[in-house]
């Protein structure tokens, strides 16, 4: 069960209550239009992709024992620009196929269908919006993500089927530009450390003016300027945090905490919104996302992130020709090679996606 409420003495506003049924009734409402989303890496636990920062469990805890200059080195870019094995190790189980959307996912396309959902901005790079059915246009990729990739050096775009067949081989290919003056490194359009934000979305954020609701999900608001887009809505927009935990300021008199799973509140939502058929149905669709040999029974969340985490620290150390007893090992600066053993890359999508702006802004 969710656990709601909000954190002020003084009486809503606009909504009726700080629950979830007067948050229901109001997006039932006509003063309901636009419906602004906000999503972070917790939304993303339950189709498995390992969580990155959560201490002593997190991808980044693990890679820590690793021989790198600093975990976060896989995705900063002057790292990748003399190594780019690491952040290719990871990326050969995290391209879009290898997981299915959450219901959470299918949420925001029920929010599309029913006409009130104006932007998603995400910091997921893992593409699993796109895959749930919400459309491109709808979808703000803070972070970048892997819908697209280009060479470092002159920004030409490269195939997407061609770097999937590279990445995904059974030894990976380093992809290069095929520019003949350019052979630079390609790399998805992901924002790594040391790099800017998509352009759009710095034009996005004007859009927030135009909030009757803002829903945040799954995120601790710490990394910006991703986190403060809250701010950002008019004074007088609903504001409602969906997470395990409390985080931010959410302590206007229309702000709604429902705190607990994301994909548990949303059902309890949607129960009140009378939309948990067609919840169901969209989420039942999701099952086709998946790539050929990915669908099978589906592993519990926790067991599924726990996995991936090992499988992507030993897939990385055994890149890296480290081991647990070393103390020497590649530095930034060593050169890589073009080929790169298999037993690499297991799911680091959220991570990117969220990692990116964390440091570096």
């Amino acid at each position: 069960m969710a656990k709601s409420g909000y954190t002020t003495d003084r009486h809503p506003r606009i909504l009726e209550g700080n629950d979830l049924e007067a948050l229901a009734k109001y997006i039932k409402s006509d003063g309901c239009r636009n419906v602004f989303l906000m999503l972070g890496a917790g939304v993303s636990t339950s189709a498995g992709i390992p969580d990155f920062r959560s201490p002593g469990t997190g991808l980044y805890a693990n890679l820590a024992r690793l021989n790198l200059p600093f975990p976060e080195a896989v995705f900063e870019i002057e790292f990748f620009k003399e190594n780019p094995i690491p952040f290719y190790t990871l990326a050969k189980e995290l391209y879009p196929g290898r997981f299915r959307p959450t219901p959470t996912h299918s949420f925001i396309t029920l929010l599309h269908s029913h006409s009130l959902l104006h932007t998603c901005f995400t910091q997921n790079i893992d593409t699993l919006e796109r895959r749930a059915g919400v459309p491109a246009h709808k979808i703000i990729e803070a972070h970048g993500s892997f819908a697209t990739q280009r060479c470092i050096e002159c920004k030409t775009p490269f195939d997407a089927e061609k770097i999937k067949k590279a990445v995904l081989s059974e030894k990976i290919e380093i992809p290069r530009c095929e520019q003949r003056r350019c052979q630079g490194l390609v790399k998805p359009d992901i924002v790594f450390f040391g790099e800017a934000l998509p352009d759009q979305f710095h034009k996005s954020i004007r859009n927030l003016r135009e909030a009757d609701l803002l829903i945040v999900l799954g995120t601790s608001l710490t990394v910006h300027p991703f986190a403060s887009l809250v701010d950002l809505v008019p004074s007088d927009c609903p504001r409602v945090l969906i997470n395990l935990d409390e985080v931010g300021h959410f302590n206007k008199p229309d702000d709604v905490l429902l705190l607990g799973k994301c994909d548990d509140v949303v059902r309890e939502l949607c129960k009140e919104l009378g939309w948990e058929e067609e919840l169901d149905a969209a989420w039942e669709k999701t099952k086709d996302s998946l790539e050929a040999g990915e669908q099978g029974q589906e592993p519990e969340p926790e067991e599924l992130a726990e996995d991936e985490v090992d499988k992507i620290t030993k897939n990385l150390e055994q890149a890296l020709k480290v081991s647990d007893k070393d103390e020497e090992g590649p530095s930034s600066k060593s050169k890589a090679s073009d080929l790169v053993e298999p037993g690499s890359v297991e799911e680091d999508k959220t991570s990117s996606a969220e990692i990116p702006t964390e440091v570096k802004l």
